[in-house]
Formats: C-alpha cells, sequence, structure tokens
C-alpha cells in the first residue's frame, strides 16, 4: 500500500471519527438523563481525540489531513432530527440512533483493517478500532437498560 493510499484510508477514518464526536454531541444535547448526557459528552470527547490523532498520522506521512465530517454522517443527522420531530426525543431512541452510528463506525474500522497498512499505523487503527467496540457496546448497553426501565 502506498502512503498516498494510507493517507486516504486515514482521512475516511478521520471522517468516521469527526461524524462520531458529532453524533455524540447531539445525542447528548437531546438526551434527557443527566448521566446519558455525561456518558455521550466524554464519547465525543474520545472521538475528537481519535481524530485528531489519525490527522497527526496523515501529516506526518506529509498528507492533508480530512477536516470535516463525512456527507452520509451528516445526512444520517438530518434524518434523525426530522424522524424525532415527528415521533419524538425520547433518551432509548436516541440511544438508537446513536448505536445505528456506532455500527457505522465500526464498520469503517473494519473496512480500513482490511487493508495492507504499515505496522504502526495499523496498531493505532486496531487500537482505535477497539475504542469504538467499547462505544457501541456501552451505548447498547444503555439503550437496553433505557427499554428495560421504559
Amino acid at each position: 500500500m502506498d502512503t498516498n493510499d494510507t493517507i486516504s484510508v486515514l482521512n475516511d477514518l478521520i471522517e468516521t471519527s469527526k461524524d462520531g464526536e458529532k453524533g455524540f454531541r447531539e445525542c447528548a444535547d437531546d438526551l434527557k438523563n443527566p448521566q446519558l448526557k455525561t456518558t455521550m459528552t466524554q464519547r465525543a470527547q474520545d472521538c475528537a481525540t481519535a481524530a485528531a490523532e489519525l490527522q497527526q498520522l496523515v501529516r506526518s506521512l506529509g498528507g492533508d489531513p480530512e477536516t470535516s465530517t463525512s456527507t452520509a454522517g451528516d445526512m444520517h443527522r438530518r434524518w434523525v432530527d426530522l424522524k424525532s420531530m415527528i415521533t419524538g426525543k425520547d433518551d432509548e431512541a436516541i440511544l438508537n440512533e446513536c448505536e445505528r452510528g456506532e455500527d457505522v463506525a465500526l464498520k469503517s474500522y473494519r473496512k480500513a483493517l482490511e487493508k495492507d497498512l504499515p505496522v504502526d499505523i495499523r496498531a493505532v487503527v486496531e487500537r482505535q478500532f477497539a475504542g469504538v467496540q467499547r462505544n457501541h457496546d456501552q451505548v447498547k448497553a444503555l439503550r437496553d437498560a433505557e427499554r428495560a426501565r421504559s
């Protein structure tokens, strides 16, 4: 895999991380439960940290790092907003959409790990993938707990 391909993979993951950051922030804004708000705010910060780390890797490879969210992520957030206007924004529904966003992030990281990345970059992507998996599992557990309360 050449440097330009590696930069492209990293930039895709930066968009994914930026999508996660924005999605978690919007979830935190919409959630009613203060504990859930705090958790989602922390997850947003984790995504921002991951994006910054990937941006630094792109710069170290001589590339221009992505700085924005993806079009697909923007469309998903607009769909969630529209759906929420119609059905209402209960915490369980918000957590459902948050989990759906993490499903997309997992898919993006898995796709990146299928590539022949340099060893040092693969190590970062694998570590971040583990964090995305933890986020997904935590959101799913929170959603399930919220569903049990309803």
